[in-house]
C-alpha cells in the first residue's frame, strides 16, 4: 500500500516493477520530462488503471505535481539517473555518439538550449569547462579549441560531425571513453541534470513519510558524489564536542542508510542489460 513516485520513467520498466507489487490500496506517480516517453508509459501501464498516474514533468517540480494531485506524502521516491535507454535508441535525438542525428540532447524537446547552441556558440573557455566540469575530461581544452577551428569553418550540425571533429585531438586508446564523457557533460549541461538533482533531493525528505524510503541511480562519479554526500549529511546526527556533557546544536539524524557500499549490477544483469555497467544503486530510509 502507500503512495510511490518514480521521477524518471523512461521506458517504464521501473513503473511496472513497482506497481505490479502494489495491493489494491497502492498508487503510483510516474513523471517524465519527455513527452514521447510519458506517452509510451501511459500506453504501457494502462492496464493498472487508476492505480497509476503518469505525468510530464522534470523530477525536481515533483512537490508541485504532488501538490496538484492532492497528496501530501509518498511511502518511496525512486530517481534513475541520466538518459534512458528509450531515449538513447532514438538517432534523431543526438544523445549517442555511435548514432548520426542532430545536435540536440534535450530530455524534452519543448527545452530552449540544445548541443548545437552549446557546440556553436560557447567561447573556447566556456566550452573547456563544461568538458572538464561534467565530464571530467582531461583533454577538455584540446578538444575544445578543436570544436571552436571546425565551426569556424562551418557549424557542427551532427553527432557525427562532433565525433569526428574531437576524435582528431584524442588518442586512438582513449577514444570511446573519451567521446562518452564529452557527449555526457554536454547533455547534463544541455539539461541542466546535476542542478536538478541537488534541487530534487533539497526537498525529497520534506515529501518522505516517517519510514519511507528514497532509491537513487547513478551512472557517473558527479551524479553518484552528490547523492552519498547527501545522504551521509542527512544521516549525521548531534554536532556537538564530544566533550559536551548534552546535545546543544538539536540536530538529529533524518535518515538511515541502507546501502553502506552502493549496490552495482552483477554480472548477469550487465550481459542482459550493458547499459546497467556503470550503475550504483543507493538508498536511505526516513527515520525523523
Amino acid at each position: 500500500s502507500g503512495i510511490y513516485l518514480d521521477g524518471t520513467a523512461g521506458g517504464g520498466g521501473h513503473a511496472q516493477a513497482i506497481v505490479q507489487e502494489l495491493d489494491a490500496k497502492g498508487r503510483l506517480v510516474a513523471l517524465d520530462l519527455d513527452e514521447e516517453a510519458v506517452n509510451h508509459v501511459r500506453r504501457r501501464l494502462q492496464q493498472f488503471g487508476q492505480q497509476v498516474i503518469v505525468e510530464q514533468a522534470n523530477f525536481k517540480d515533483f512537490p508541485q505535481v504532488l501538490t496538484g494531485l492532492h497528496i501530501e506524502s509518498v511511502s518511496g521516491i525512486l530517481l534513475d539517473l541520466g538518459v534512458s535507454s528509450y531515449q538513447i535508441d532514438q538517432a534523431d535525438r543526438g544523445f549517442s555518439f555511435s548514432r548520426s542525428g542532430d545536435l540536440d540532447m534535450r530530455m524534452s524537446r519543448s527545452g530552449e538550449v540544445t548541443a548545437y547552441h552549446i557546440v556553436n556558440t560557447y567561447s573556447l573557455e566556456e566550452l573547456e569547462n563544461v568538458f572538464r566540469t561534467y565530464g571530467e575530461e582531461r583533454r577538455a581544452r584540446a578538444v575544445a579549441r578543436a570544436i571552436v577551428r571546425q565551426r569556424d569553418v562551418r557549424p557542427l550540425q551532427t553527432t557525427v560531425e562532433l565525433k569526428e571533429v574531437v576524435s582528431r585531438v584524442l588518442p586512438a586508446q582513449h577514444q570511446v571513453k573519451s567521446l562518452a564523457r564529452i557527449f555526457q557533460a554536454l547533455r547534463i549541461a544541455v539539461n541542466q541534470e546535476l542542478n536538478n538533482l541537488r534541487e530534487t533531493l533539497a526537498v525529497s525528505l520534506e515529501w518522505l513519510a516517517q519510514g519511507g524510503r528514497i532509491v537513487v541511480i547513478a551512472y557517473h562519479s558527479l551524479e553518484d558524489r552528490i547523492v552519498k554526500t547527501f545522504f551521509k549529511t542527512q544521516a549525521a546526527g548531534c554536532e556537538c564536542p564530544p566533550d559536551f556533557p548534552v546535545c546543544v546544536c538539536g540536530k538529529k539524524a533524518r535518515v538511515r542508510i541502507l546501502t553502506r557500499r552502493p549496490v552495482r549490477p552483477k554480472e548477469q544483469e550487465i550481459k542482459r542489460n550493458p547499459r546497467s555497467r556503470s550503475a550504483k544503486l543507493r538508498a536511505a530510509e526516513k527515520i525523523s
